[in-house]
């Protein structure tokens, strides 16, 4: 039988020492402790970051936007992309090795992996063994350790849509609805199943960043790149050896660039879609250049550009900043810049104005025309308003229901609107009108104001 695919192998990344671990693993705490601990968070007498989806309201610290804020959403979306695009440009995958959730819970479950079976050699003997009490003892305690901390993480993301303390009281109690159930079990079997398992394999086969990022590399982008020209020929000699003798580069083939990268491979053949940019090998290289007395950076953050044309580390960074990067910048900061200011100037509250379906228009008492509106005022702030209802746009145009309307905080309130016309003030037809919305302080003095167009029909 000939397979037509080659099994996948096992990598075992070896534990590495040094700078860009540190920053790794700064971003593991970092990114944790953002996502673990904002849902604990109170802001009054609320949870801080809640999504709300059966109220619709989503609330981030002060901030309660609803669906009609959908244009925020956009905006995020823009600076998130156009953030990957500038920070892709400048220093290729930084994201993927740094703070990727799957990188990052890759981590934490290789970490968990090394205190339990051991180091890359102990982990790969254990592997080759039979199975043993020992083995089954070590193996049930990785796998109990995983599950845990993928349930916690199943739980935390669903408590970013429930309020945690109400879904932690529902779990202890067997009262979570049956949603919650699947998406803390759906979400937790992903974390298990992407770190524990699948590992790179999500990073090279299934994650679509790896195959467009090449559209936003060139020459002068950073990334993790081998000194051929210093490296090459590589080669195994002693501590001792003149290397220029022998005619070997500054690379000794100790294969541990390879044993540290945790896609499995060998960054001596270039730049490969493979590579997250971690940096792990530039670590371990370093560690091993300084055994054998050579100057570091033999693998290093550096370009193409750079490398080819034997530029200083000024030099290098000039040309990284190119007008490529520029114009992703100046687009970001417009992009911000409008945001923020959108934020800033926000009103508390939002109407959406809807005609009454059933009768478009009647004939009332008096013989005046009659059109029926409902009105969805959302209040946006933390306290109840009090809002002062009027219309305008035709002569004589009244406004017969309540004027006045009570609203309390982060809530919505539908009120129903007559207004009503002169039978003989406007000809037959549609005619555009305006409602007035304030928002009235205690004083009674105006706070704000919105108005919502809208039209009054007039029958034949």
């Amino acid at each position: 039988m000939v397979s037509l695919y080659e099994a996948t192998k096992k990598i075992y990344p070896r534990t590495v020492q040094g700078i860009f671990a540190k920053w790794r693993w700064i971003m593991v705490v970092l990114t944790q402790l953002v996502f673990y601990g904002l849902p604990w968070l109170e802001w009054g007498q609320r949870q801080a970051v809640l999504f709300d989806l059966g109220a619709r309201r989503f609330y981030i610290f002060g901030l309660v936007l609803y669906p009609q804020d959908f244009i925020y959403l956009t905006a995020i979306l823009v600076i998130s992309a156009f953030s990957l695009f500038l920070f892709t440009a400048i220093a290729g995958r930084l994201w993927c090795g740094y703070a990727c959730p799957q990188t990052v819970y890759s981590e934490i479950f290789m970490w968990v992996e090394r205190k339990i079976e051991g180091d890359r050699s102990a982990r790969m003997r254990l592997d080759g063994e039979k199975m043993s009490l020992e083995k089954l003892v070590k193996k049930v305690y990785k796998h109990l350790f995983w599950l845990a901390i993928a349930m916690w993480t199943g739980f935390t993301f669903v408590g970013y849509f429930t309020p945690i303390k109400d879904l932690g009281m529902a779990f202890f109690m067997g009262q979570m609805g049956s949603w919650e159930v699947f998406w803390v079990f759906f979400y937790a079997f992903a974390t298990y199943g992407n770190a524990g398992f699948m590992r790179e394999q999500v990073c090279k086969y299934m994650c679509p960043y790896a195959r467009f990022q090449s559209a936003m590399f060139d020459k002068d982008t950073l990334i993790v790149t081998y000194d051929a020209a210093r490296g090459e020929p590589r080669g195994a000699r002693s501590k001792k050896a003149d290397a220029s003798q022998l005619g070997l580069g500054a690379c000794v083939d100790c294969t541990l660039c390879v044993q540290v990268c945790p896609t499995g491979i060998d960054i001596r053949k270039g730049l490969q879609y493979e590579c997250i940019g971690c940096g792990a090998c530039a670590d371990v290289c370093d560690t091993v250049m300084d055994k054998v007395g050579y100057p570091r950076g033999l693998v290093k953050y550096s370009t193409e550009h750079a490398l080819q044309n034997g530029w200083t580390q000024a030099q290098t960074l000039r040309h990284v900043f190119r007008p490529r990067v520029l114009i992703y910048m100046g687009i970001l900061l417009v992009v911000v810049t409008a945001l923020l200011t959108s934020l800033a100037l926000r009103k508390p509250f939002k109407v959406d104005v809807v005609r009454d379906r059933a009768a478009l228009a009647r004939i009332v008492s008096g013989g005046k025309i009659e059109n029926v509106y409902r009105l969805q005022i959302m209040n946006a702030a933390e306290t109840p308003l009090h809002f002062r209802l009027s219309a305008s746009g035709l002569p004589d145009l009244a406004l017969v229901t309540e004027s006045d309307v009570q609203v309390a905080s982060t809530e919505s309130l539908w009120v129903s609107v007559r207004l009503q016309l002169p039978y003989d003030a406007a000809a037959a037809g549609s005619h555009p009108i305006v409602f007035n919305i304030q928002s009235l302080q205690e004083s009674g003095l105006v706070q704000s104001e919105l108005q919502e167009k809208s039209v009054f029909l007039v029958p034949r």
